[in-house]
């Protein structure tokens, strides 16, 4: 009786089902490991060790590196109103509103 040996013989490859489902299923699991850690694709206000700071009168913003205060013209955005995320609810509302220079918050005259 012949029996061949196992070196020697040649590995199938996959099917091409299994080949294709494999990078599918890694990328799954990547997004789904961003969602469940709270990792976000989407792009952030400012980097890391810096915070938002809104321009005393218009919409322009900018970023400042924590431990500073906002530069001549600037000012905290108001608890509880800053935003994390371009696009996100509170970058929106920031387009049409601001600061005055007694810290109420108003909307932007349009074309302002």
């Amino acid at each position: 009786m012949r029996t061949s040996n196992p070196v020697h013989r040649p590995s199938a490859a996959p099917p091409v089902r299994m080949r294709r489902s494999v990078p599918g299923l890694v990328l799954a699991c990547v997004a789904a490991a961003a969602v469940l850690t709270g990792c976000s694709m989407e792009d952030a206000t400012c980097g890391g060790g810096e915070y938002p700071v809104l321009s005393v009168g218009g919409t322009g913003s900018a970023c400042v590196p924590n431990g500073e205060d906002p530069p001549e013209g600037y000012t905290r955005y108001p608890e509880g109103k800053v935003p994390e995320h371009v696009g996100d609810k509170w970058d929106t509302y920031w387009q049409t509103h601001t600061v005055d220079e007694q810290g109420k918050v108003v909307e932007v005259p349009e074309g302002g």
